[in-house]
């Protein structure tokens, strides 16, 4: 992986590349950033930089048959460790091992790519990934041999907060007592999800969102006019996964916009009426089919529409990026229906279904509980 490919982040590129250069590499980093970010591409680069030797800031030159090795993720010392779950090939304690092709493949074609991809190109979108105790048990194995090429061992760790409880303390002493010349990067969007021992011995390193003129540009040289990589990056609010995309029109969020349609006009003509409660209902048990990540992301999605409406509602039009699709919805006309009185109710309630999903609880159930609460939230009227 090229520093040259990856979208903007040039104080971060300096920064690693300078302190490895220095010989300031610290054993366990956590790389800390929002989806569509970068923190993957940066994380596979930096570990080719010392991996193979390399200097003046670029992947380039160096060890030529280490760098090829790199590119193509077949080092014998760069070890990766993901989120996975039993599939129809992987029946019973499933590990990264087992879909290291399906990985090189993810990252060579969606280098960006969230988790939900992830799941989706292992065919377990229905279902919740994680790094259980097994996979702990083999980072610890593959740390503690000798490097097959005699420098670094490096083990990327994408997702990190998707570790259970029992993984992240079998990673405790590892981290506190590493072999030398070892190297462990977790990689996480949030990292108040991991163990608070865990994450406290770990040099944190912050990326923030793509600003919107990095966007633009890599839209371009994927082939979108100029015209319409600004209209994504403004929508893409510094994700370049979801600019990417919107911008072939394979977006979830054209499927999450027609479900919250239905939803809130449903909702909204629900108070007394028993035929759209039963519509509702059927609504659920619509969603409630749907994988776990899927519902997770539906309700931030709906999260983030919510707050779009308030800052309409509130005359902030210059800081609303979600752009409608649906000929017939206007989020103008819904914003007035979003107010002091009842957005603060309308999220806490989104965010506790979203709780309750990630914790395996009865969807329909879920879903059903939290429709008939937004018709009442809906009538509350403001101030």
């Amino acid at each position: 992986m090229q520093f040259s490919k990856i979208l903007g982040l040039p104080h971060i590129k300096q920064h690693l590349t300078a302190s490895a250069d220095m010989g300031r590499v610290p054993h366990a980093q956590l790389f800390v950033g929002p989806e569509g970010c970068g923190t993957l591409p940066m994380a596979i680069a930096y570990a080719q930089y010392l991996l193979c030797g390399n200097g003046g800031g670029t992947n380039e030159g160096g060890d030529s048959a280490c760098n090829t090795k790199c590119n193509h993720l077949t080092h014998p010392d760069l070890h990766f460790a993901f989120p996975v779950s039993s599939s129809g090939s992987v029946k019973k304690h499933p590990v990264s091992d087992h879909f290291l092709e399906q990985w090189r493949e993810f990252v060579k074609e969606q280098p960006y790519g969230n988790l939900f991809d992830w799941y989706r190109a292992i065919g377990i979108e229905k279902k919740q990934g994680q790094i259980g105790v097994d996979e702990a048990h083999d980072i610890v194995r593959k740390l503690s041999l000798k490097a097959y090429e005699g420098g670094y061992k490096i083990m990327i760790i994408w997702m990190a907060e998707r570790m259970n409880s029992s993984a992240s303390n079998k990673l405790l002493k590892l981290i506190e007592e590493p072999p030398a010349k070892t190297v462990l990067i977790m990689i996480a969007e949030d990292e108040e999800q991991l163990l608070p021992t865990l994450r406290s011995r770990c040099q944190v390193l912050h990326f923030p969102p793509l600003p919107e003129t990095v966007i633009v540009e890599g839209l371009v040289e994927k082939g979108a006019s100029r015209e319409e990589a600004v209209q994504i990056a403004q929508e893409a609010n510094g994700n370049f996964n979801r600019a990417q995309d919107l911008m072939l029109q394979d977006s979830e969020d054209l499927v999450f916009e027609q479900w919250f349609v239905q939803w809130t006009r449903t909702a909204f003509k629900a108070k007394g009426n028993k035929s759209a409660v039963h519509e509702l209902i059927l609504w659920s048990e619509e969603v409630a089919k749907t994988g776990r990540e899927t519902q997770k992301k539906f309700l931030s999605y709906c999260i983030s529409l919510i707050r779009q409406a308030m800052l309409l509602n509130y005359q902030a039009p210059e800081l609303v990026y979600i752009k409608m699709r649906q000929p017939d919805f206007k989020l103008e006309k819904f914003a007035p229906f979003v107010h002091e009185n009842n957005v603060l109710p309308m999220v806490a309630e989104l965010e506790n279904a979203r709780y309750h999903v990630m914790r395996n609880g009865n969807s329909r159930i879920i879903f059903t509980d939290l429709s008939i609460k937004l018709t009442r939230l809906l009538h509350t009227r403001a101030a």
